[in-house]
């Protein structure tokens, strides 16, 4: 499911990442906008 999720994000769709701390970061980044999503629900 988490793939699922993280695959929304149109940037972790496709290998654009040059560098995987780049890449890592654009995880990070798009689980802060998953979890804040469902702060707000609650």
């Amino acid at each position: 499911r988490t793939f699922a999720w993280l695959g929304r994000c149109r940037r972790l769709a496709k290998d654009f990442e040059k560098t995987v701390a780049s890449a890592e970061a654009w995880v990070y980044i798009a689980n802060i906008r998953l979890l804040t999503r469902r702060i707000a629900r609650a």
